[in-house]
């Protein structure tokens, strides 16, 4: 079964639901599910200079910590601290399940 997905309102999560029932019921294929949780997903937030600091100032690491979790360098951390840079697609989103689920999320 696939994991629960954050809503984007009440009515997707009506529909999200339904899909979910309607999978567990063998209506809908595990692929056409996976569909249903990528639409439901909420948006990965938008990170700037000033909330990647925040972020790696209130988890007590350092930029080369972060860029080790991150599995890129310390001089790219460092250039986003400084607004030289901005995170990629798969940089932001692994910022924002830290940001969202603490840095065990990722180890």
């Amino acid at each position: 079964m696939t994991e629960k997905a954050k809503p984007k309102s009440r009515i997707i999560d009506a529909v999200h639901e339904g899909a979910r029932d309607l999978h567990r019921l063998g209506f809908i294929d595990k692929r056409k599910m996976q569909r249903y949780d990528m639409l439901c997903l909420a948006p990965v937030q938008d990170y700037d200079a000033a909330k990647i600091k925040a972020l790696r100032e209130r988890l007590q690491l350092s930029q080369a910590v972060l860029a080790s979790v991150l599995n890129t360098s310390a001089s790219t951390v460092r250039k986003w601290e400084v607004g030289d840079k901005r995170p990629s697609g798969p940089s932001q989103k692994l910022l924002d399940i830290i940001d969202r689920k603490g840095l065990e999320a990722v180890l």
